[in-house]
């Protein structure tokens, strides 16, 4: 008999990832990334932590315990 557990390896299962409350969350590896928009022909700026899917996943995964 296989006792093995099978490790989901997507966002919502990372230690690094902060869920908002529906199928999207931030994920927090790494120091939030600074955009730039323009708002009625001026530059701004703005920091964010990378918007992710709960299911999208990368190579930084780190498993969350409980």
């Amino acid at each position: 008999m296989n006792n093995t557990q099978t490790i989901t390896r997507a966002c919502e299962a990372c230690a690094y990832w902060n869920s908002l409350g529906d199928d999207t969350g931030e994920c927090r590896r790494h120091a939030p990334q600074t955009i730039a928009f323009e708002v009625d022909e001026e530059v701004k700026f703005e920091s964010m932590f990378p918007m992710t899917a709960n299911d999208d996943w990368c190579g930084d995964f780190f498993q969350k315990t409980e």
